[in-house]
């Protein structure tokens, strides 16, 4: 494992879903809650923001070029070029006590987005599909929606609850786009007051050895997890809430990680003072390219 570098130093308030594009040799990632989409191409260092009306919480490649962005009002395409925003459809929630979070595309075309409900009270969010341009709900009652990722032959889906730190893998019908039966991957402790407390899931990517990727929010740290649930590599980083990953690069042996800065205090700032920034590391397996989004 190589050393954990910096790929861009201006720090996110709450910086969230890297997505390599290949064709693009470009990573793109969102900053919820400054309402923006961001691209740097690591190459020549040029970066490039797109500011929008309402948060973002999660982005996916559009098969025609530009990107599929889940706002908390609803879904649109943005192009990349023009920097023009297209509806695709509404939010299907009250977008006063719920806003889209985590997600990606199936190798269907579907773009999938789970939701995080804001008051935190219950399991009020779930995750949709969104295929041909129409929302649909698709299950998964959680509070926080999190960690979204398939295996390689799309035979599994994996979807975290942040708020209850449990990760759970289910059964998966790619041709259908439906989820079946699933159990629990892994439960991390609930005790934020432990001395051992090492965070709670939050974003996801699933590599080349179907092994699972997960950031652990508080916990300052990446695991990577086996099909099973067994802890294979633990990677520890200079931000306390890494976020998400993707893999990148030519060869997808580069893991970029968003991570945040805001309502974090001063001392914890100082601790960690990448707090936000995008992070990037050389693993040794390899990820997949990220399927887009089929209108």
């Amino acid at each position: 494992m190589n050393q954990i570098e910096i790929a861009y130093d201006q720090p996110m308030q709450l910086g969230e879903c890297p997505l390599w594009h290949a064709g693009e040799a470009a990573l793109y990632w969102v900053d919820i809650s400054a309402m923006q989409v961001h691209r740097l191409r690591p190459a020549d260092g040029v970066h490039a923001m797109w500011q929008l009306p309402a948060e973002p919480g999660c982005i996916g490649r559009h098969a025609g070029g530009g990107l599929v962005v889940a706002m908390r009002t609803g879904v649109v395409h943005l192009n990349t070029d023009s920097g023009e925003l297209t509806h695709i459809a509404d939010a299907p929630y009250d977008t006063a006590t719920a806003r889209f979070n985590d997600g990606r595309c199936d190798a269907a075309g579907r773009f999938w987005a789970g939701t995080i409900y804001e008051p935190r009270d219950h399991a009020g969010a779930q995750l949709y599909a969104i295929e041909k341009d129409k929302v649909r709900p698709a299950g998964n009652p959680v509070t926080v929606s999190n960690g979204l990722g398939f295996s390689g032959d799309s035979r599994i889906l994996y979807h975290s609850d942040t708020t209850a730190h449990r990760i759970c893998s289910y059964e998966f019908d790619l041709e259908n786009g439906v989820i079946g039966a699933g159990r629990v991957l892994k439960q991390f402790a609930m005790d934020k007051s432990a001395a051992d407390y090492g965070g709670r899931p939050d974003g996801a990517a699933v590599d080349s050895e179907d092994a699972y990727w997960c950031a652990m929010y508080e916990g300052g740290r990446l695991l990577r997890l086996s099909p099973a649930g067994e802890v294979l590599q633990e990677v520890i980083l200079p931000v306390r809430c890494p976020t998400m990953m993707a893999f990148g690069g030519a060869d997808l042996r580069t893991l970029y990680i968003t991570s945040v800065s805001e309502k974090r205090s001063a001392a914890e700032l100082q601790k960690y003072p990448a707090s936000g920034c995008i992070l990037s590391l050389r693993v040794d397996v390899p990820g997949r390219i990220e399927p887009a989004y089929i209108a």
